[in-house]
């Protein structure tokens, strides 16, 4: 059986803890894989390789940096089919959902790349009699990532390709159930020129995590995952003295005004709530449906619902595959059989679905859609994080954006509209961090930031863009006022002005 070992100072390192986990092929139920699970020693070992080589590291120059990552974003290119079919055989996702998270991050990659300029500092001059002021930004020193299982390869390069593009060193800790794409994106930086030790992956579970939370050599911490994990995240490595940015769950939510075009909102509340089977933080997973559209929308839904091909993710007609575990698959499965009893109708249960033949051992689930949702439903209250689309109805728009507004999440919401003076009041009324226009997923290019509000955000700045260059570095102000040479009475040439 394939082991998953560690990516410490340039080099696989075997686990030394004894310990270890299961990797399983959600399509067939069946442990393909095991991974290392890193003690508190060997995370130590991993900070101190990536101290060590931030010595260096931090000093090198910018034209240094950008070779280093134009030639690892040239493999990445050269090896996308290698990675989705990593993502596709431990997460599940079909093969072009996984060629799509390949070149999202890429787009990370691609800012990188372009850090010389998002570096550049500050400068006025004559502030006062002979002085100057200047402001420049400098790197934080190791910093560290904690990553989900829904996205293994795209929310790595979310952070470490900034990270190290601005002159930190960086200790990655992936998803324990889908471990393998982060240490092939580990060698593939190996391979490009990255010096040993400034990037590094550890797996494991609670006890990587906790080590690196306390870890005293720890700069800063990028989290992305449920929220009660970010809140616990943000709680302890605050009270570390780290920089923390901790991105959490959500309950994203779909406004459907009456002028919408109707057969577009279905086929995007569709892809939008049942595309990777709904495991990623920005699905759709409520749908308002304001004034009278909400029978017929519900039934464009129900249509093109049905529709969907479920199968194993390497099948080029699958457009849907399983969840990642057993666990996870039969408890969003029990979101659907509790629905009716607190108040939903189910339209479509996903429950009884029949896997393909050859893997009924699989982790698998149908599409689901529950119609006229309480608020109080714990199909509504929960983000449940698999393939459940819940609708809504509200009377009016004021109503609809109330309803949003008061849910706990707010990462990303979209309006569907052909309306401009609506959307342009819903872009500003509603309390989301990211939103779209007839859009259902709003999820920002790379030069842009990735983020939500309330409790789908813990701490001040936002995922990639200029939130993110900000994050792994500091700022600095340094004020200059050097003497005119000709005060010294040293005769340099220059006249005097006295």
């Amino acid at each position: 059986m394939k082991t998953v070992h560690h990516w410490i100072d340039g080099k696989s390192v075997e686990g030394t803890s004894g310990a270890y986990g299961p990797v399983t092929d959600p399509a067939t139920g069946a442990v393909t894989t095991r991974v290392a699970f890193a003690s508190a020693e060997e995370v130590d070992a991993a900070v101190a390789a990536a101290k060590a080589a931030y010595a260096t590291w931090r000093t090198s120059s910018l034209a240094t940096r950008t070779g280093v990552l134009f030639r690892y974003r040239a493999l990445l290119d050269a090896h996308r089919e290698e990675l989705a079919r990593l993502i596709t055989a431990e997460h599940g996702k079909v093969h072009t959902d996984a060629l799509g998270e390949v070149a999202r991050g890429l787009e990370i990659v691609e800012l990188a790349c372009g850090i010389t300029t998002q570096l550049k500092g500050e400068l006025s001059t004559q502030v006062a009699s002979r002085v100057d002021v200047a402001a420049i930004r400098q790197p934080l020193g190791v910093v560290a990532g904690i990553t989900p299982f829904n996205f293994p390869a795209m929310v790595p390069m979310w952070m470490f390709p900034l990270a190290v593009a601005c002159g930190n060193t960086f200790v990655l800790k992936p998803s324990e159930k889908d471990p393998s794409a982060a240490i092939r994106l580990a060698e593939l930086a190996a391979e490009a020129g990255l010096p040993d030790g400034v990037l590094n992956v550890v797996n494991g579970d609670r006890t990587a995590v906790d080590r690196l939370l306390e870890h005293p050599d720890v700069a800063a911490v990028s989290f992305v995952g449920s929220t009660p994990i970010a809140r616990h995240i943000h709680t302890t490595a605050s009270a570390h003295g780290k920089r923390v940015q901790a991105l959490g769950g959500a309950k994203n939510h779909m406004l459907v005004l009456p002028d919408a075009d109707l057969d577009a909102a279905a086929d995007a509340a569709v892809s939008a709530a049942y595309g990777s089977a709904g495991e990623r933080c920005m699905a759709i997973s409520a749908v308002v449906a304001v004034g009278g559209t909400g029978d017929e929308l519900v039934a464009k839904i129900r249509e093109r619902a049905e529709k969907v091909r479920i199968g194993p993710g390497d099948d080029p007609a699958s457009e849907m595959g399983p969840l990642i575990t057993r666990a996870h698959r039969d408890k969003v499965a029990s979101y659907v059989h509790g629905a009716a009893a607190q108040g939903a109708d189910v339209v479509l249960d996903g429950t009884g679905f029949t896997p393909p033949p050859g893997y009924e051992e699989g982790h698998w689930i149908g599409l689901s859609l529950l119609d006229n949702v309480p608020t109080d439903a714990d199909a509504y209250r929960d983000e449940i994080f698999g393939p459940v689309l819940c609708v809504l109805r509200a009377a009016t728009y004021e109503e609809g954006v109330a309803l949003i507004n008061a849910s706990p999440w707010g990462n990303g919401t979209a309006i569907f509209t052909r309306d401009g003076g609506a959307a342009r009041r819903f872009q500003l009324e509603v309390e989301a961090g990211m939103v779209g226009v007839n859009v259902p997923i709003p999820v920002p290019v790379g030069y842009h930031s990735f983020g939500g509000w309330k409790h789908s955000l813990f701490g001040d700045l936002h995922v990639y863009g200029n939130d993110g260059v900000h994050f792994y570095t500091r700022g600095k102000v340094v004020t200059t006022r050097w003497p005119d040479p000709a005060d010294a009475g040293v005769d340099l040439g220059f006249p005097s002005h006295k």
